[in-house]
């Protein structure tokens, strides 16, 4: 917590402390899930996946391979770190397993971060 003399030092809105607060505090069981998943979304790699998987049905590893450009290793290593975390869905056929996104509010907040990123 800030020394008292530097908080007051500077503006201070009792009110807006206040909110601030209260926020924080509603949302304290969200806030380290939140930086688990920015810190997902931090790897490119990762990033590129969930993209495709906006605009794709399902692939299997070898189609992330190949359009990552990653081996078949690495690329099930970051399928496998966003299954985890539940942003994706598997569906087997056969030997396959075939990947989807698991959520379509993950959708739309990948769609809505390309289209700020756009403007």
């Amino acid at each position: 917590m800030p020394d008292r003399a530097t908080a007051t030092a500077s503006c201070f809105d009792p009110a807006a402390v206040a909110r601030a607060r209260k926020l924080l505090h509603r949302n304290r069981d969200a806030l380290p899930r939140m930086a688990e998943l920015y810190k997902l979304l931090a790897n490119p790699v990762r990033l590129k996946i969930l993209l495709i998987l906006v605009d794709s049905e399902r692939l299997c590893v070898g189609d992330f391979a190949h359009v990552v450009e990653l081996s078949i290793a690495a690329t099930s290593h970051q399928l496998k770190l966003l299954k985890d975390a539940g942003w994706l869905n598997t569906e087997h056929d056969g030997k396959l397993v075939y990947y989807r996104i698991a959520s379509e509010g993950l959708k739309t907040a990948l769609l809505g971060d390309l289209h700020l990123l756009s403007q």
